[in-house]
């Protein structure tokens, strides 16, 4: 059990780091917005409800606090949950009116939890933090105590079962890198529904002294940490899954542009001015859109360039490899000599698109090494 905690601090705060990455670059997107929120919700809470279940104070603040800012930030991450939805599902302007109604109950259930935290007697906050199913104590401390579990644990029910339907019925229609990713999030919410049910179930039943089974409990916590983590991953993955396709591209076009150089170079030996001059910044050499800019204009270049030559290659023999007939045909034009051919085509694609251009021209690259 330790084990799998340990493994959702990890998980929760390093998809932080990767939103947080990605919320700088996009700070605009409400759907990553409210990644980030989901995100940070659960690993801001992490700390907090580690200290409350180990009766310690963190940071100054006594357990049955950390376990308020615990609860308050899990609900604060279904919230960013629910606006994710509400985000992919409507229009900018009709999304940000539902999530502005979600609000309510969010503020609702964190203003009567923290009333209850505050109407907890000393002598209960820290076993009303550690072990809350195995309290006595008066009828006002007890009754605080059901009320702040049931609703924080309630809340949760409510956005997952909600999430839950929405999350399957977008699924349907989305496309692949999101449907993938909304059921991984659905598989997780299926886990956290009926172990939210028996924790609520388990807070009402204690107030009226029928305790529940401690296995039914124990299945709730089998359920309830695989569950987080599969939400976790389900929400990174689409965004995740998009910057390594990415990332992908960029490798894709970082090499042809190193592996068309020979070619580029000779052509640009004897056509400098067809060279597309951009001088670009140095944030836009190190970055994704640098490297691509600079493999189209390279490609271009080689295109033009192949243009201008392919007269004085249509002079020599046919049987030839196009690599010694283009340095033929070069060395040609070197010499001075004037030619009345017309254009040809050079480096003839067999498909249609860019990519099999480009790799007619990555092949005829090789040929000149």
């Amino acid at each position: 059990m330790e084990y799998l905690k340990e493994t959702q601090g990890i998980v929760a705060f390093s998809a932080l780091a990767v939103v947080l990455y990605l919320l700088v670059r996009r700070p605009h997107d409400p759907r990553l917005r409210s990644v980030t929120g989901l995100v940070a919700g659960w690993a801001i809470g992490y700390p907090f409800g580690r200290a409350a279940a180990n009766g310690r104070w963190f940071l100054g603040l006594d357990p049955m606090v950390c376990q308020l800012i615990q609860h308050s930030m899990l609900q604060v991450g279904v919230y960013g949950l629910i606006c994710f939805f509400i985000f992919s599902a409507l229009d900018d302007e009709k999304a940000r009116k539902h999530a502005l109604l979600q609000l309510i109950p969010l503020a609702l259930c964190i203003s009567f939890m923290t009333w209850a935290v505050l109407a907890i007697p000393d002598d209960l906050r820290v076993a009303a933090a550690r072990v809350p199913n195995s309290l006595g104590g008066g009828p006002t401390g007890v009754l605080a105590i059901t009320v702040f579990y049931a609703l924080g644990n309630g809340y949760l029910l409510y956005g997952f079962a909600a999430m839950f339907v929405w999350a399957r019925r977008y699924a349907r229609g989305a496309e692949p890198r999101l449907r993938r990713g909304l059921r991984i999030t659905s598989t997780g919410l299926a886990l956290l529904v009926p172990a939210d049910a028996i924790f609520v179930s388990s807070n009402v039943s204690r107030y009226f002294g029928e305790p529940l089974p401690r296995w039914l409990l124990t299945t709730a916590v089998w359920f309830l940490l695989p569950g987080v983590l599969l939400c976790v991953v389900g929400v990174i993955y689409p965004i995740a899954a998009m910057r390594f396709a990415a990332t992908r591209l960029w490798l894709r076009h970082l090499r042809a542009y190193h592996r068309l150089s020979p070619l580029w170079t000779l052509l640009n030996q004897s056509f400098p001015e067809d060279a597309l001059h951009r001088v670009p910044s140095k944030r836009d050499t190190l970055s994704l859109r640098g490297v691509h800019r600079r493999y189209y204009r390279r490609v271009i270049e080689c295109r033009d360039g192949l243009v201008r030559i392919s007269p004085y290659v249509a002079e020599t023999p046919d049987e030839l490899p196009l690599s010694e007939r283009l340095r033929a045909g070069l060395e040609t034009r070197r010499s001075g000599a004037v030619t009345m051919r017309r254009p040809i085509a050079l480096a003839i694609p067999e498909d249609d698109g860019m990519d099999a251009d480009v790799r007619e021209l990555e092949k005829l690259a090789v040929a000149l090494r």
